[in-house]
């Protein structure tokens, strides 16, 4: 690989994203578009239309019919990261940006269509991954005094719960399609596994036992039969780390943890599947894979 990325393993500006779905009954990967830039993060819309993800700072939507995208107007929220969700309504979109005043992240909400974002987590850094299907709570990673864990909190604003409390990174939560548990992953029992516990925080239960991957993000099907995985090989990085331009699988297992598969093989990492991306009927889920632009 180039110095300039082992210098910087954040370095993306040579990034050409490859836009992607999977069908979990035929097996088959299947490309949508390529982008000579990078997008990050797709979420697939509640009526299964488009799918929605973030480029350089912005949010767009992406016709499912036409394979064109749209950007969706923000305001001042211009440094979106790849934490996004949409509401189960399909109504509103919840982002993570990078705010001015010191350039850490803070959740805010806005209509689906744009609009001015209203800001949800005055405290900073925080990362959305979760929205409740009732539309009245928001799921997040956040550090605060020095230790990264999952909490709540309401959409309508209030005060944040905090659900974890294990030393070191409890990030990615995101509820089921029912409410009933938070799906999230953990470096508590040494690599990063995945997780599952009840929407209050209780019977915090670990899923995934890699023992020569750190396995993250689990993503809950509607359906709640399947979860989709991405994994970095144990060694290739820190468990605690989720970089980019790494060799991944994207894995599939039962909810329950049982007859776990490798699926897809790529390049990628960051941006790669960082928030749920499954189709409606549950039967795709959506991803972006990478390549570097030659000089």
């Amino acid at each position: 690989m180039n110095q300039k990325y082992i210098d910087n393993p954040w370095y993306r500006d040579d990034d050409e994203s490859i836009l992607e779905i999977y069908d979990t009954l035929t097996g088959e990967r299947k490309v949508l578009k390529e982008f000579p830039f990078l997008i990050e993060a797709p979420n697939w819309s509640p009526d299964g239309s488009y799918l929605a993800y973030n480029s350089n700072g912005r949010m767009f939507r992406f016709d499912l019919k036409t394979l064109e995208s749209t950007e969706i107007p923000s305001g001042f929220v211009k440094n979106c990261n790849n934490d996004h969700v949409l509401s189960s309504d399909g109504k509103k979109i919840a982002v993570s940006h990078g705010t001015k005043e010191d350039g850490k992240s803070r959740i805010y909400v806005m209509p689906i269509e744009g609009g001015t974002p209203r800001l949800i987590t005055p405290m900073a850094p925080s990362y959305l991954h979760g929205w409740s299907p009732d539309g009245k709570t928001l799921a997040f990673c956040a550090e605060r005094n020095g230790e990264f864990d999952v909490y709540t909190i309401p959409v309508d604003g209030g005060e944040e719960t905090r659900l974890t409390t294990a030393p070191g990174l409890n990030d990615g939560p995101e509820y089921d399609s029912e409410g009933e548990y938070i799906w999230f992953n953990s470096v508590r029992s040494g690599l990063m596994q995945a997780w599952r516990m009840k929407a209050d925080g209780s019977e915090q239960t670990q899923i995934t036992f890699d023992e020569e991957w750190n396995t993250w993000f689990p993503h809950i099907s509607p359906d709640r039969k399947k979860v989709a995985t991405i994994s970095y090989k144990k060694g290739d990085l820190k468990p605690s780390e989720h970089l980019p331009h790494k060799n991944v699988e994207l894995r599939l297992m039962d909810a329950d943890g049982k007859n776990v598969k490798t699926v897809a093989k790529l390049f990628g990492g960051q941006g790669t599947i960082n928030v749920n991306s499954w189709s409606p009927d549950s039967r795709y889920f959506a991803f972006v894979s990478y390549r570097i632009r030659e000089e």
